[in-house]
C-alpha cells in the first residue's frame, strides 16, 4: 500500500518531505541481495531530479565505504545533503527511516511464516533466482554511477586501478584510502 499511495501522495502534494519520503521507501521495497543493488534507485532519485549533484552523490558512497554497516545508511547522507526541504538532520533521518521502513515491514510479516516458507521448493526456486539477478544488478549498480561517472579516461583508471592494489594487495584500511584517494584526487584533479 505504501509502495503505491506514497508517489501518490507526493504527486498531489507540494511537500517535498514527502517526495523524499516516497523515493526512498522506493528505494528501499525494490532492493533486493545487498545495499550496493540501491545505489542506481538512488542515484536516478536523487541525482536524476537535480537534488544532489553527482560529485556529492559520489563523495558520499566513497565515505560510506569506509564505515561498517549496510550501504542503506547511504540515505541518511543524501537525505541530508539535498537541495529541497527538509535537508540537513531532518532530511537525513527522513530518508533514513524511509528507506529502512519496508525492511522493517518486511520482518515483521514475515517472520510468524518464515519457517514454513523457507521450506517450499518453489519459494527457494525463487530465490535462487532472485540471487543470481541480484549479481547482475551488482555489476550494473558498479558501472553506473561509479565507474562511468569517475573513470573518465586514463589518468583516472591508473588511478582506480592504484588504489584497488593499495586495498587488496596493500591491505591499506578502506577509511585509509578512502582519505587518501580524497587528498590526492583534490590535488590532481
Amino acid at each position: 500500500m505504501l509502495l503505491v499511495g506514497l508517489p501518490l501522495i507526493a504527486s498531489v502534494s507540494s511537500s517535498s518531505s514527502m517526495e523524499i519520503s516516497a523515493g526512498f521507501y522506493r528505494a528501499g521495497a525494490l532492493v533486493f541481495g545487498g545495499g550496493h543493488v540501491v545505489l542506481p534507485l538512488l542515484d536516478a532519485f536523487t541525482v536524476g531530479q537535480g537534488w544532489v549533484d553527482r560529485d556529492t552523490f559520489l563523495a558520499g558512497y566513497g565515505a560510506a565505504q569506509t564505515l561498517p554497516g549496510p550501504l542503506f545508511a547511504f540515505s541518511a547522507y543524501l537525505g541530508a545533503v539535498v537541495n529541497v526541504a527538509p535537508g540537513a538532520l531532518a532530511g537525513g533521518v527522513l530518508a533514513l527511516v524511509a528507506t529502512y521502513v519496508p525492511s522493517w515491514l518486511l520482518i515483521l510479516g514475515g517472520i510468524p511464516y518464515w519457517n514454513r516458507l523457507r521450506r517450499l521448493k518453489g519459494a527457494q526456486a525463487a530465490l535462487m533466482g532472485a540471487n543470481a539477478a541480484v549479481v547482475g544488478l551488482l555489476l550494473a549498480a558498479f558501472f553506473d554511477p561509479v565507474w562511468s561517472a569517475a573513470v573518465t579516461g586514463p589518468v583516472r583508471l591508473a588511478f582506480a586501478l592504484a588504489a584497488f592494489g593499495g586495498l587488496r594487495y596493500a591491505s591499506i584500511p578502506p577509511w585509509a584510502l578512502v582519505l587518501l584517494c580524497a587528498l590526492s584526487g583534490w590535488i590532481l584533479f
